[in-house]
């Protein structure tokens, strides 16, 4: 399948915008099931790029001068292979144990604990996909998708609690859930094409670590539709939560109050 991605990024200021660094993680990584035929990244400001600690593409753009609207555009074509079993044959440097360790966004709380506890087995080396897909459907069932019902600082167990959230924090959950038995799990950002759902197009969900009887390695699955991955997604960042991977984080100075508008658009292409 082919993906065509707009997604673009404006930000409207009250004041003058006197200075701002942001990191951009915009660009699709560069894997076996993914590939891009063309992408660009459009924004005024200097730009280097550089590839992050987990082999994310990355940007650091600076702005120096006066602005009262900052936009950001990154759009091309990717072109995707559908995973066996949301399976990933992943070259890697990185241990898959460094995602086993719990941040301020997916600390495993008693409620937690508690929660995963017939989901997931009592030792990560025995975990199959099955585990993890009930475990995605017992949080499918337990936290409803509502835009705009928790924000980017909700924790997990924030959104436990409330029963409600987006695919943000139904990612969070399940890395949550995971930390608490010691199984790998790793956030990821990127696009889906929506379909016929009024999900929206940019998506977050999981790769977890599996020792299934055939495979050992990275599964990725869509906590928020409880399925696995396919081909109708194209990954840009892997991290331990939204904080590490999100696609652009920054800081400014000046400009007042911000007013923030995001438009993503997924179209898949299909060849004839």
């Amino acid at each position: 399948m082919q993906l065509s991605i707009r997604h673009e990024t404006t930000y409207r200021y009250t004041t003058p915008l006197a200075y701002t660094i942001q990191q951009l993680r915009l660009t699709p990584r560069v894997e076996s099931q993914q590939r891009s035929l063309s992408w660009q990244i459009e924004t005024t400001g200097n730009r280097h790029a550089y590839t992050d600690a987990y082999g994310n593409l990355s940007h650091m753009l600076t702005i120096n001068g006066q602005l009262e609207t900052l936009s950001i555009v990154a759009q091309g074509v990717v072109e995707t292979v559908f995973p066996y079993q949301g399976r990933l044959n992943l070259i890697e440097t990185l241990s898959p144990w460094i995602f086993t360790v719990p941040t301020p966004l997916t600390e495993p709380t008693p409620s937690i604990v508690a929660f995963s506890a017939n989901c997931l087995p009592a030792r990560p080396e025995q975990t199959q996909t099955r585990h993890l897909m009930k475990m995605a459907e017992h949080i499918f069932g337990a936290v409803a998708y509502r835009s705009g019902a928790t924000l980017v600082t909700t924790t997990a167990n924030d959104a436990l609690m409330l029963g409600l959230g987006v695919c943000q924090d139904h990612a969070h959950l399940f890395l949550a859930c995971c930390h608490a038995h010691g199984i790998p799990a790793r956030y990821v950002s990127g696009y889906i094409d929506p379909g016929s759902t009024d999900h929206a197009a940019s998506h977050a969900w999981v790769d977890v670590w599996v020792e299934d009887s055939d495979f050992s390695g990275w599964v990725s699955i869509d906590v928020t539709h409880a399925r696995l991955m396919t081909d109708a997604y194209c990954r840009l960042a892997i991290g331990r939560d939204y904080d590490s991977a999100a696609p652009i984080r920054g800081v400014r100075r000046g400009g007042g109050d911000e007013i923030l508008d995001v438009k993503v658009q997924v179209i898949p292409i299909y060849e004839n």
